[in-house]
């Protein structure tokens, strides 16, 4: 069993990423975040710290904007209209769930195409249908991006998804069948999602539920990707995937944490830098 160590890699991209942003300093351009978090919730607020200590890490100018959870949809859309049209800034993120009186899809409509960081755009969406190049979801480039670095090739092997969010599953499984998968999704309605994993190359899983992938849902060697992110009563932080006796039989897995998190940071902070040079054009 190997570990696919996305903190430790994520370490080297971010030196990588400071180099980038050092050149495009040189042009006097600071690649420029800005994170909108609505109401309180703990975990929301985590992720947005971490974001932003990775962004300044980097040299990446981070802000956050926080919205009581009582803001109206129209506060919100009104604030993404000042930053699309505000060329100082270069990626809009906003910090996903939000209220249930505020309908996400509008929200993240609203923000313009080229400072999309999060690839949630229908627009980004259809050019990642198209397998054409964009600004993809973090989570699912993170993910293809540690599949790289450890030399795993897709390419003809059998995947199968276990999660099919427009976030993660959707997008992960179209950039796997870009990349030459043969890809199959399960979901809430599937009957029966050992049949699918037990014979699977490789199984991604990411729905929140504890020890949801057991020992007996696998192949010997199967390429694990645990993209879940559960907190116990102790506090500790686990995945979807009984980890303890999974990697026994794996080949390759993802820890939880240190596994699938930091890359899908490292993926945000690679779109920020992205999407600067979208536009400024004459910056390659």
């Amino acid at each position: 069993m190997n570990i696919l160590n996305g903190k430790a890699y994520s370490q080297e991209i971010e030196k990588e990423l400071s180099i980038e942003v050092a050149r495009l300093k040189d042009f006097n351009i600071t690649p420029c975040l800005y994170v909108i978090l609505v109401g309180n919730d703990p975990a929301s607020f985590s992720y947005v710290t971490m974001k932003n200590k990775a962004c300044n890490r980097v040299g990446i100018e981070s802000k956050i904007i926080r919205f009581e959870e009582s803001v109206s949809q129209d506060e919100l859309l009104n604030e993404i209209y000042k930053l699309n049209n505000d060329k100082k800034v270069n990626g809009i993120l906003v910090q996903l769930p939000l209220p249930k009186h505020i309908n996400s899809s509008a929200i993240l409509e609203s923000i313009d195409i080229n400072k999309d960081v999060d690839g949630f755009h229908p627009y980004n969406m259809g050019r990642l249908f198209c397998n054409l190049d964009s600004l993809f979801p973090a989570t699912p480039l993170g993910i293809m991006m540690l599949l790289n670095h450890y030399n795993i090739d897709v390419k003809g092997k059998d995947v199968v998804i276990v999660g099919a969010s427009n976030i993660v599953g959707k997008p992960l499984s179209l950039l796997m069948l870009n990349a030459g998968a043969s890809v199959s999704i399960c979901h809430i309605l599937t009957k029966d999602v050992k049949k699918y994993t037990k014979d699977a190359d490789i199984v991604c899983v990411g729905v929140g539920k504890v020890k949801l992938l057991s020992d007996d849902m696998i192949k010997d060697g199967a390429i694990i990707i645990d993209i879940g992110i559960n907190k116990l009563d102790d506090g500790s932080i686990v995945g979807d995937v009984d980890f303890k006796n999974v990697s026994i039989k794996a080949s390759y897995i993802t820890p939880v944490p240190g596994g699938v998190g930091p890359m899908t940071i490292s993926a945000l902070l690679s779109n920020t830098i992205k999407a600067t040079k979208l536009q400024y054009k004459a910056i390659k």
